[in-house]
């Protein structure tokens, strides 16, 4: 039989440009993968000869979705190569803001970007609003909005997108696919809670525009953060912390809560129940090799176990029994290859760490792909073919992100994380490994988004408490001088993004940025293969899983958008002599 090949490019409602293509085996399941980035970015090298202190302004322009945390690993790098200690009230603000990250981006990337995966929206044309009603009911009995007219409401505002002509957001779905098993009442009472969350969204950043400033992209300050304290001023001044604003964050704190409990866990509860085989495929890496950096430190400046409230440690090989140390800084720990990533190194054999990366470009069409360089149909395995490079871990392909923080919890016995996992396991009547699937990184997400907005809530009412008790103080400015630097110095700031473990590399030599490397969680998960042939995350999650329409490749967008990739964070290119590569007029 002739190989059967499929390919989707680009990879929709992620951040950035993928392409996956993959072959099919007899038995209509997919056999091999890959995935290639197909997009670039150059902030390491405009970085170059820079001011630290201005880094994380450049850095988080890398991505807009996951809005922020680049800035607090560049600020946390910046730290630590200078030997900065940041204040409480500058732990506590970065970690509300932090917290809000998260669940604003794991609310927008299950409803807005994957959760049409599940959901037909045209069968929900079809449903009875009483039944819809009923389910809405019985699943979040605390819920305002579940009354008939309510949802029959939504439905005539669907039924008008289909009269016009269109669909709207909603355009260009797998409506009617053999894969969507949903009944018309749930497809309904999804397509609802997906247009509650979408205006939700506008809400829950207000808390990034009062302690940052502004949302995309927050503001961040070396040393602290960039908001004033003013517990005698009762009025909203700007993004001022006060009375009023702290009582406004609490309340939105307590909404974000309320929409993850009576929305989006039950959600994820009713698509398990409808595709119970999807927590059969997707495992990935991630019943074998899960790394995480850990995050939100509870104390300021101290990076222990008993500070960060997500933990740091290495699995190999499915072993929940060990869990291996992580040092950031060992230059054989972390390192980047690029044996099948479009980049040259001085030995093409041995990978880089950070601290020591280059990013040089070599872009070739690698053996046994159809094309040409401008238009390629299908790209070989053999040699390069793609813009991200691979990172790995002691010489391991790694898998970051929500499950993988999930397996970590459960592994170091975390309570808040360990409990709440074995309970909707226990609920949904699936054994651990269940979470090493497609649907596990759902639950994963949407259980760390419920702890995610109690913490908003926790750190709302910390800073208050702080602050009450007399520490008004956000900053610490006692380094901010150049000249109170040393001649040469590097660091390393670490967070654990929304989508998994994030790193910056700074190196810093006369007062200037000599070299700025990143590696986001996108690079760890969607890394090409090894030159042994190991694949990475993404294309081992792919192996095994039914295709049932070859061209409605719906299965292989289900588990791709699990991951939430954002490509735009992942790949760098650069030209070796550092002209402008090509330059677009928008009109």
């Amino acid at each position: 039989m002739s190989e059967r090949r499929i390919v989707v490019d680009p990879v929709t409602r992620i951040e950035g440009h993928l392409r996956v293509q993959v072959t099919l085996g007899d038995d209509g399941r997919i056999a091999d993968s890959m995935s290639t980035g197909t997009m670039w970015r150059g902030l390491e090298v405009i970085l170059k000869g820079r001011d630290p202190r201005d880094a994380w302004a450049f850095v988080e322009r890398i991505c807009g979705v996951c809005t922020g945390i680049h800035a607090l690993a560049a600020v946390r790098s910046v730290e630590d190569a200078l030997g900065i200690k940041i204040p409480k009230n500058a732990n506590i603000m970065r970690n509300l803001v932090n917290a809000t990250l998260y669940v604003h981006d794991h609310l927008v990337h299950f409803y807005q970007l994957s959760a049409l995966d599940w959901v037909d929206v045209v069968s929900a044309l079809e449903a009875d609003p009483r039944e819809t009603a009923a389910i809405q009911q019985k699943i979040s009995p605390s819920h305002p909005l579940a009354s008939v007219g309510y949802f029959r409401d939504v439905q005539n505002r669907l039924k008008k997108f289909v009269a016009s002509g269109q669909l709207g957001i909603f355009k260009n779905g797998y409506w009617g696919h053999p894969a969507m098993k949903l009944p018309p009442a749930v497809n309904l009472l999804a397509v609802t809670h997906y247009l509650e969350v979408l205006d939700f969204q506008k809400e829950i950043i207000k808390i990034h525009t009062i302690l940052g400033g502004k949302n995309p992209h927050p503001n961040y300050l070396v040393g602290g953060m960039a908001c004033p304290i003013n517990m005698h001023d009762t009025g909203a001044q700007g993004t001022m912390v006060n009375e009023v604003t702290l009582n406004y964050m609490r309340d939105i704190a307590k909404r974000s809560l309320e929409i993850v409990e009576n929305v989006y866990l039950p959600d994820i509860k009713a698509i398990a129940g409808f595709y119970p085989e999807w927590f059969k495929y997707g495992a990935g890496l991630s019943n074998k090799n899960v790394l995480c950096y850990g995050e939100f430190p509870e104390i300021a400046n101290d990076w222990s176990d008993a500070s960060m409230q997500l933990p740091r440690g290495a699995i190999i090989n499915g072993n929940l029994n060990e869990v291996h140390d992580v040092d950031l800084r060992d230059l054989n720990e972390i390192q980047e290859f690029v044996d099948h990533s479009w980049y040259r190194y001085p030995d093409a054999g041995k990978g880089l760490h950070p601290w020591e990366g280059i990013t040089e470009q070599a872009f070739e069409l690698s053996k046994g792909s159809v094309g040409d360089k401008t238009k390629f149909e299908w790209l070989g395995a053999d040699g390069k073919y793609s813009w991200i490079k691979s990172p790995r871990w002691k010489g391991h392909m790694m898998e970051v992100g929500p499950l993988s923080r999930l397996v970590m919890g459960v592994a170091k016995n975390v309570p808040h994380i360990k409990e709440p996992a074995m309970a909707l396991l226990e609920e949904l009547n699936a054994p651990l490994e269940a979470v090493f699937s497609t649907l596990g990184r759902h639950a994963a997400r949407a259980l760390e988004c419920r702890w995610a907005a109690q913490k908003m809530v926790q750190y709302v009412d910390d800073l208050t408490a702080n602050i009450r008790a007399g520490d008004e103080c956000a900053a610490n400015m006692e380094k901010w001088e150049p000249s109170t630097w040393p001649k040469e110095a590097r660091g390393v700031g670490f967070c654990e993004a929304p989508r998994g473990a994030l790193g910056h590399w700074c190196v810093i030599k006369d007062t200037r940025i000599a070299n700025w490397q990143a590696i986001v969680p996108t690079t760890w998960n969607a890394s090409p293969r090894s030159p042994s042939g190991e694949l990475g995350a993404f294309e081992q999650s792919l192996i095994g899983t039914p295709v049932a329409v070859e061209d409605q490749p719906l299965e292989i967008i289900r588990t791709i958008h699990s991951f939430d990739p954002c490509l735009a964070c992942a790949t760098h290119l650069l030209s070796p002599k550092g002209e402008e590569l090509c330059s677009v007029k928008v009109r």
